[in-house]
């Protein structure tokens, strides 16, 4: 794999929840170095290490408390539900999360769900689904072969697995006795990471990065059949409808021919983004010498990988969430704290950096309602 981007000491983990600033600022970094395949297009962090991840309990990633999310995750589970008679079916997510898609899926269409991944928290859990769903705190193997599976979904997952190519064909393999399982896949997009330069969406538990390109050939590889290559949530994410059949297939959609424009994009990504990083680190100084006090909204990955990599973590004055879970928590790395937006009342903020420009009308109207002023700058 040609080496297009470094960066050193990042976080092993992104979205692990610290109770003490020590262990924050403690917490374990490697370093990170992606690779692209100028053969099919997939980008890789060839210095992985496996072995750190440990993915348990205090792993908070679910996104479901912002309205903008649960509408997008309510009209996708709609749209599969109607395309493809996900009614009274039998359905398997592999990294489930925290259960919300899963629980939705089998509530609207009256479905029966296993969740499966091993940071899955049994009190948060425990009466979700009204008895359709059940969740197993472990990772994905063949014995879940005995599973009855219709339709088999793993979202935001595929992206934290080092041999995709090994993964995608155990579950081959493990759907071979139903040829009529349907495969749904959902990963963040990397084509819009290397054009918009979006530094702060590469992190090291992100280990496998995709286009619809490469995401549709490896599925092709590993004989599936792709019915379904599509963009969603503006652009962000990635999503693959498949079929397992006999043997490997070719290219059809106007959508995998996307090589040499992923070529020219990772080719260009790091002189840009070195920019890129100079010029944020340029404008968070003059708004702090301005007297400025700065807040970003939205602690997830998108956050620790942003302040990993300015390595200014005296420049942020607060780091804001919806998320209740992530309250008086710390970020791996930088350790900072992270306060519920009604911590904004009693300390003023001017200016509040938005991780996510997907979010900006729902942050606008809390911050409305809560008569709090702050300059709105989105990444």
């Amino acid at each position: 794999m040609e080496v297009f981007y470094a960066a050193d000491r990042i976080p092993v983990h992104s979205c692990m929840m610290l109770d003490r600033r020590e262990k924050a600022l403690a917490f374990p970094t490697r370093d990170l170095v992606l690779g692209f395949c100028s053969q099919c297009g997939f980008v890789s962090n060839v210095l992985f290490d496996s072995s750190v991840q440990k993915y348990t309990v205090g792993y908070e990633e679910q996104q479901s408390f912002s309205p903008r999310f649960r509408s997008f995750q309510s009209d996708l589970v709609a749209g599969l539900i109607e395309r493809y008679d996900l009614v009274g079916k039998d359905i398997v997510e592999i990294g489930c999360g925290k259960g919300d898609f899963l629980v939705e899926l089998c509530e609207v269409g009256n479905n029966r769900g296993v969740g499966i991944d091993p940071a899955c928290d049994p009190e948060r859990m425990e009466k979700r689904g009204g008895g359709r769903v059940r969740f197993l705190a472990e990772l994905y193997s063949d014995r879940h072969a005995e599973l009855p599976c219709d339709f088999l979904c793993c979202r935001h997952t595929l992206e934290h697995i080092h041999p995709v190519g090994d993964f995608i064909f155990k579950i081959r393999r493990v759907v071979d006795n139903n040829k009529e399982t349907i495969i749904f896949f959902e990963v963040p997009d990397a084509e819009r990471v290397l054009r918009e330069q979006a530094f702060w969406d590469i992190y090291y538990e992100h280990c496998s990065y995709f286009s619809l390109g490469s995401l549709a050939r490896l599925f092709r590889k590993n004989c599936f059949d792709v019915i379904e290559l599509a963009k969603d949530f503006d652009d962000q994410y990635l999503l693959i409808v498949a079929r397992p059949v006999v043997g490997p297939t070719h290219s059809c959609l106007p959508e995998e021919d996307d090589l040499r424009m992923i070529t020219e994009e990772a080719a260009a990504f790091t002189p840009r983004t070195q920019a890129g990083i100079t010029d944020l680190r340029a404008r968070i100084t003059a708004l702090r010498e301005a007297g400025k006090h700065i807040a970003i909204w939205g602690s997830g990955s998108k956050c620790v990988s942003f302040l990993s990599a300015l390595g200014d973590r005296d420049g942020i004055d607060a780091v804001v969430d919806i998320n209740p879970h992530r309250h008086a928590k710390f970020l791996a790395g930088s350790g900072t704290q992270v306060v519920s937006p009604e911590v904004l009342l009693k300390d003023p903020i001017d200016v509040i950096l938005v991780m996510n420009p997907i979010y900006r009308a729902e942050i606008q109207d809390q911050l409305e309602e809560m008569g709090v002023a702050a300059e709105l700058i989105c990444l």
